[in-house]
């Protein structure tokens, strides 16, 4: 029985799980001005779905991805400069958010250890040609 009422509330609230909110007004909406589209749509795709972890708000159908697009064209639409909305998603959902993140103490690892990894396979490549060449 107890299986059964588990099942029940897993199946009823899976139902109600979607949002059924109108969509943010520029969500799926282009901005009038092409030039300021353009400029929202290259930040949209440089900020990364917070729900879909790997893709980014632009290509992502999630409700938060919606409202962040949103979000991004309607403070285009007021002026406001792509870095400095940028700046702000990052301050609001961390340094994850952003596909391209600056250099600091904490993404350091992320932008130094691709080029140690690399100097350690030259490293390697030449101790195996010199070896090869003895």
């Amino acid at each position: 029985m107890k299986r059964w009422l588990l099942l029940l509330s897993f199946v009823a609230t899976s139902a109600f799980a979607d949002s059924h909110m109108a969509a943010a007004p520029y969500a799926y909406t282009a901005l009038p001005d092409a030039k300021q589209e353009a400029a929202a749509r290259d930040l949209m795709t440089e900020i990364r779905c917070v729900v879909c972890q790997g893709q980014s708000i632009i290509d992502s159908n999630a409700d938060l991805a919606a409202d962040m697009r949103s979000m991004i064209r309607t403070r285009i639409q007021k002026g406001e400069q792509p870095a400095a909305i940028r700046t702000w998603l990052i301050e609001r959902y961390g340094m994850w958010v952003s596909y391209d993140p600056p250099l600091s103490a904490t993404t350091a690892p992320l932008w130094l250890l691709p080029l140690l990894l690399l100097g350690i396979g030259g490293w390697l490549m030449a101790g195996r040609l010199k070896w090869r060449r003895s």
